[in-house]
C-alpha cells in the first residue's frame, strides 16, 4: 500500500498537465506553419503585401507566444 503511494507522488504531471502542454505544442505549430511561405514564383519580383501580411507579422507571432505561454502554465499547474 505505501509503495503504491509512493509511485503515485513520483508522478509529476497528471493528464491534465499533458493536455495543456499539447494545446501549447499545437498552438506553437500552428503559429510557425502560419509563419511559413511567401515564397514568390519569380526571384525577381518581391510582393510585400504577401510576406508582410496580418497573418504573418500579426497573428503568427501571437498564437506562438499564446503556446509558450500556455506550456509554462502546464508545467507550473499543480498536479491534483
Amino acid at each position: 500500500m505505501s509503495q503504491n503511494k509512493n509511485n503515485k507522488s513520483l508522478a509529476f504531471f497528471n493528464k491534465s498537465n499533458y493536455l495543456y502542454m499539447a494545446i501549447g505544442a499545437a498552438l506553437i505549430v500552428l503559429g510557425m506553419l502560419l509563419m511559413s511561405g511567401g515564397k514568390s514564383a519569380d526571384p525577381n519580383v518581391f510582393n510585400a503585401s504577401e510576406v508582410y501580411s496580418f497573418r504573418r507579422i500579426t497573428l503568427a507571432p501571437i498564437l506562438i507566444i499564446a503556446g509558450f505561454i500556455v506550456e509554462i502554465y502546464a508545467i507550473f499547474k499543480k498536479s491534483a
